[in-house]
């Protein structure tokens, strides 16, 4: 009797464990990153015409994250291989996220909890990366350069302004490859050693966030608890990053951490994915002030098409927010953010990007302005940030 009472509890935790490890993962993404279901906006001729000719860049998904084969079309989530492609996205940064508080929140949060743990381990990743934050970061890392590897060729990793340049060569013709860009929503995956920094670096990270959703060693995050400015940390790791070609990323970081930022950049900035108080005020994104700032460094503003973003998934709302970027600032300045596969619900995934352009003609926008705010902005801030400092600019 206790045999078949023993071999029941091992059957019994052996089915729990394989539903924690098969369906948890999937159930987590598919209750976070979702598309809203609402009407899509008509799409012209001239919008379709003019979509299929831009060079699309877009500076934010979170979709290192989460595990899904990179190459193969999927129901979850807003982005893989085949939708890039299917958006006429030339280049694509993904961010590797490290590490999220319970209760995530734009207001407060702690540093001292994290989701991301119990994610690593439900998706059997690597025990390495279980309790190391830049393990973590190494192991997107690795994912991304295993998806381009195993791609035939249609997604090239990006590391240098010369990839650039390759990159925009080979989508001279049909069926093109996309570009893919590695970076960090916060350097908490230093995990307080600079000496990381070279670590990311080599395993082909090219921009990077300073903070996430809490203060940590380099800076205040505009969500954490303290919000303060850059510590001697972070202003080093700044100088560094433009010395050896990462491109500085303001998004999360403090108001008085983007001041500072700005102030001491010597190399144009990103926010990588956000929106302006202008249009949507709420705690994450930019004041007036702010924007200008950037604009000062040459850089450029992602926004994004999630509510926290631009108060609604409309793309029309996008538009108005860029519109605002552009009149403040000069049309320089504004590019796209998504922040796909970012526990973020949509209107639309990256297959469908014309809806944007088409809102941008909605909101008056011309056609060389439009170019500017799908791509060519971000790419001439990218091109310029991947060279090291004593390299010709």
């Amino acid at each position: 009797m206790k045999r078949k009472i023993t071999i029941a509890a091992v059957l019994l935790a052996a089915l729990a464990a394989i539903g924690f490890f098969g369906f948890a993962p999937r159930m987590a993404e598919e209750s976070m990153n979702k598309i809203d279901g609402e009407p899509l906006i008509a799409v012209s001729d001239e919008a379709k015409a003019l979509h299929g000719t831009l060079t699309v860049v877009d500076l934010h998904s979170d979709t290192l994250m989460w595990d899904r084969n990179l190459n193969e079309r999927d129901s979850r989530g807003h982005m893989d291989l085949p939708r890039l492609q299917d958006g006429n996205v030339a280049l694509q940064v993904f961010s590797s996220v490290t590490k999220t508080p319970r209760g995530q929140n734009y207001d407060s949060n702690s540093a001292e909890t994290d989701n991301i743990t119990l994610l690593t381990i439900a998706q059997l990743q690597p025990l390495r990366t279980w309790g190391s934050l830049t393990e973590r970061s190494l192991f997107h890392g690795e994912k991304l350069r295993r998806a381009a590897a195993h791609s035939d060729g249609r997604l090239r990793t990006v590391v240098s302004a010369n990839d650039i340049d390759s990159l925009l060569a080979a989508r001279e013709g049909a069926n093109g490859p996309t570009g893919a860009l590695f970076s960090a929503e916060g350097l908490q995956s230093l995990e307080g050693n600079i000496a990381n920094l070279d670590r990311l670096y080599y395993a082909g990270m090219r921009m990077a966030g300073l903070t996430h959703f809490f203060d940590n060693e380099l800076a205040g995050s505009m969500h954490g608890e303290k919000k303060g400015g850059l510590t001697d940390m972070g202003r080093e790791v700044i100088r560094r990053m433009e010395a050896m070609g990462m491109v500085v990323d303001i998004a999360h970081c403090s108001h008085q951490c983007v001041a500072e930022i700005v102030s001491m950049a010597r190399r144009p900035v990103v926010s990588s994915h956000g929106g302006v108080q202008a249009t949507c005020k709420v705690n994450r994104n930019l004041s007036d002030d702010e924007i200008l700032g950037v604009a000062r460094t040459g850089g450029v503003i992602g926004v994004g098409y999630w509510e926290g973003a631009v108060c609604s998934t409309d793309p029309r709302a996008a538009a108005k927010a860029m519109k605002h970027i552009r009149d403040l600032a000069g049309i320089d300045h504004v590019a796209l953010g998504s922040d796909y596969d970012g526990a973020t619900t949509m209107r639309f995934d990256t297959s469908q990007l014309v809806q944007v352009t088409q809102a941008l003609i909605d909101e008056g926008f011309t056609h060389d302005e439009i170019r500017a705010v799908m791509g060519g902005n971000a790419l001439r801030v990218l091109s310029a940030g991947l060279k090291p400092m004593d390299a010709p600019q």
